[in-house]
């Protein structure tokens, strides 16, 4: 055994081992609790830049651990694992910076930032999984980590929220356990694959292979926010700012998409989708949710759930590139998979900035915000135009690479869905541009306002103009090789062999 086979291992511990031990510490330990954080933060990050490294170099890092007959726990490092790690500990770095701000002097802190850790943790877990059983496990620990986070502030809304997250998530993980267990007795416990291990299947156990990838579809669909099994997130936006963008960005929503990605790539592949004929109808359905989603965020005027009914629309950009099952739009949903979580991270943390330094909560409250804090607005006005489309910024290259996609394989009905998407994102983002920066200035309660150097806390602040600003430079750079599109194209040249 050498470092390929620990480091899988390590990067999980690296923010599991933090999270317990801050489980530990009084409240008024606040130094190290930061300290604990951010350590657990920066060696996450180089663990993770030397596992890039490593798969860039054809290594393959594999941890295994004897679990269940047939199915040991498996984490391993490849270059789709890594596509969401590497997301997951640069947004895990800029959340923790603007929680430390956001609950600053607040109760529970411990508390928060143990789950905090321990829902990163189960992120970058099933992210490594080498099999169906270690996704499984490390799935339904996201589920039990982000339910503290969602009822945190204890009122009775809150309460409410938390017993529809975990209704929704509880019963989507049934339905998971149902998938692969069945699957299980078809093929094993076998690792994931690229081009996948179903298709010898294929022909004998065809009704079987379609009632496991419904089963899985669905339960993994709960967390993605698929229709019709969206209604637990717009209801969890009374959870604080920061796991708002956890739920949105970092762990939950990406965690579903994520799951699809894997079971239509790894464990079924393009040719077994095809014959099985199961691409067609996700296809569909991810076309629905995302019009649906723009739909209902344009009804909303509460600033956190229009951004939630986004979330919606945008994440099944990523069920739609997959479905394709073409190589060019495979790169647009992967990599938007990225991209969204840039950018929609950005809208969260502005979003948390307005409310806690103006009382700001609906959209009409947000005329003339631009004057009084114009580095939040700017940072909000690069994230809302990226998930528009417009280029520079990155929505535009994962919504290109999507709609030539759609043209390679045939499927030019997408593009409508494409353009109705963008003309319905305009209509329910632009609005809240042009109050921000053109309407005149709300009468804003002075008693709301927090005395800052900057026009809000800095560590509110800082994280929303990183995550603005990588929003545009991912964008910019795309043409380079370790740009998530370079990244999301060496995983589809060895996902189809290309």
């Amino acid at each position: 055994m050498n470092w390929t086979h620990w480091l899988p291992l390590a990067i999980v511990l690296s923010s599991l081992v933090p999270g317990l031990l801050i489980f530990t510490l009084h409240e008024d330990q606040h130094r190290l609790r930061v300290t604990l954080n951010l350590c657990g933060v920066v060696i996450k990050l180089l663990l993770v830049v030397a596992m890039i490294y490593g798969v860039s170099k054809g290594l393959e890092f594999r941890f295994s651990l004897p679990f269940l007959p047939g199915a040991p726990l498996v984490l391993q490092g490849d270059a789709l694992s890594l596509l969401f790690v590497a997301l997951s500990s640069v947004l895990w770095l800029a959340t923790t910076i603007y929680a430390i701000g956001y609950l600053e002097n607040s109760p529970l802190q411990s508390r928060f930032f143990g789950y905090f850790s321990l829902c990163v943790s189960a992120t970058v877990g099933l992210a490594l999984a080498g099999n169906l059983v270690s996704f499984l496990l490390f799935y339904e620990m996201l589920t039990l980590a982000t339910f503290p986070l969602v009822v945190h502030r204890g009122t009775p809304e809150a309460l409410r929220a938390g017993r529809v997250y975990l209704a929704y998530t509880v019963g989507g993980g049934a339905l998971v356990l149902m998938g692969v267990a069945l699957l299980h007795g078809l093929a094993g416990g076998q690792d994931f694959q690229p081009g996948g291990y179903l298709l010898p299947a294929v022909g004998e156990h065809d009704l079987a292979l379609r009632v496991a990838f419904v089963l899985l579809v669905a339960g993994l669909g709960v967390k993605a926010a698929l229709l019709p099994l969206h209604g637990w997130l717009p209801k969890a936006m009374v959870a604080p700012a920061p796991v708002s963008a956890l739920l949105h960005a970092v762990a939950v929503v990406k965690a579903g998409a994520f799951g699809i990605i894997r079971v239509v790539y790894d464990v079924y592949g393009a040719e077994a989708m095809g014959q099985l004929d199961m691409a067609g109808p996700l296809l569909w359905l991810a076309a629905a949710t995302i019009l649906y989603g723009s739909m209902r965020a344009l009804q909303q005027q509460e600033l956190k759930k229009r951004l939630a009914y986004s979330t919606i629309s945008q994440v099944s950009y990523v069920t739609l590139g997959v479905a394709l099952l073409g190589p060019i739009a495979a790169v647009g949903g992967l990599v938007h998979l990225v991209h969204q979580g840039l950018m929609k991270v950005t809208l969260f943390y502005c979003a948390g900035n307005f409310a806690e330094t103006l009382g700001i909560h609906r959209v009409r409250e947000m005329d003339g915000v631009g004057r009084r804090m114009p580095l939040t607005m700017t940072a909000f006005s690069i994230g809302a135009l990226g998930m528009i489309g417009i280029p520079p910024i990155a929505g535009f290259v994962s919504k290109w690479a999507l709609g030539m996609g759609a043209l390679e394989v045939g499927q030019d009905w997408v593009l409508l869905v494409l353009m109705g998407s963008a003309l319905l994102n305009a209509g329910y983002f632009l609005p809240l541009l042009w109050r921000g920066w053109f309407a005149e200035p709300a009468d804003w309660h002075e008693d709301n306002w927090r005395e800052e150097r900057w026009e809000t806390h800095w560590m509110l602040l800082l994280p929303a103009v990183f995550t603005a600003f990588l929003s545009v430079l991912v964008g910019v750079l795309a043409g380079t090789a370790l740009s998530p599109l370079g990244w999301a194209q060496l995983i589809v040249n060895r996902k189809f062999e290309i």
